[in-house]
C-alpha cells in the first residue's frame, strides 16, 4: 500500500474523518488493502467474475455515498463487508431467478495463490495418502481443484469457509458481518470444511489408485 507505515491502516475514527473529507489516498489505501478479500467474498454468493467485480464496484460507491451516516456501532471494516454482502445477496438473487443452477456451480469460487488451512488442520486431516505440494504445477492443481470444490458448496457455506479460511476472519467477526448465530457459523463451516475434505480425499484417492 505504502501510504502508511508498515502498510497498516490507521484507527476508524482517522479513516472515517478522512473519508468523509473526501481524501482519495485513504480511499486508495482502503481499496488496495480490502478489495481482493472483498472481490472473493462476493463471488461466493454470484455467479461469474465480472459479475463479482459489478458487486465490488457498487459497493464502494456505497461507501463514498454512506460514509456519512456511519454511526460506529461497528468496525468501518464489517460495515463495510456489509455493504459488500448485501449488495451480493441481491445480485445473486437476480441471477438465480435468470440463470438455471448449475451456472453457480460451472466456474469455482476464485481462491489465492497461498493455499490455507487453518486450525489445525479441520478441513480434515489428510493422512499419508495425500501427496505433498511440491513444485508450482502440483501447487496450482491444488489450488484449482479447491477452487472447484468451493465452487460446489452452497452459497451460505462457501462464502463462511471463503471468510473463515481463506481471509482469515474470527468466528465473531464473521457473525458479525453475516449477521447470523455463532451456532449458526459454526454449522456451515463444518459442513464445508467437511465437503472440501471429503472432495480433495476422493480426488487424491482416484489418483493414487490410477498410479498403482
Amino acid at each position: 500500500m505504502g501510504a502508511f507505515a508498515g502498510g497498516r491502516l490507521p484507527p476508524d475514527d482517522v479513516v472515517v474523518t478522512a473519508l468523509r473529507a473526501g481524501d482519495e489516498t485513504m480511499f486508495a489505501a482502503l481499496l488496495d488493502t480490502w478489495s481482493r478479500g472483498m472481490l472473493r467474498v462476493a463471488r461466493s454468493y454470484v455467479s461469474t467474475d465480472p459479475s463479482a467485480e459489478e458487486v465490488l464496484q457498487d459497493t464502494w460507491l456505497a461507501v463514498i455515498d454512506g460514509i456519512d451516516g456511519f454511526e460506529g456501532r461497528s468496525s468501518i471494516k464489517t460495515w463495510v463487508y456489509r455493504i459488500l454482502v448485501n449488495t451480493a445477496k441481491k445480485r445473486g438473487m437476480r441471477e438465480s431467478r435468470t440463470l438455471p443452477w448449475s451456472a453457480f456451480e460451472a466456474d469455482g469460487a476464485p481462491f489465492p495463490d497461498g493455499v490455507s488451512f487453518p486450525d489445525g488442520g479441520r478441513w480434515g486431516e489428510p493422512g499419508a495418502a495425500w501427496p505433498s505440494p511440491e513444485g508450482a504445477a502440483l501447487a496450482a492443481e491444488v489450488r484449482a481443484l479447491t477452487a472447484e470444490a468451493l465452487g460446489r458448496l452452497p452459497p451460505r457455506q462457501r462464502v463462511v469457509i471463503t471468510m473463515r479460511d481463506v481471509e482469515g476472519y474470527s468466528s465473531d467477526e464473521v457473525c458479525e458481518i453475516l449477521e447470523i448465530s455463532a451456532a449458526n457459523q459454526r454449522v456451515l463451516l463444518h459442513r464445508a470444511r467437511t465437503a472440501v475434505r471429503g472432495w480433495l480425499a476422493d480426488y487424491y484417492g482416484s489418483v493414487k489408485q490410477a498410479e498403482q
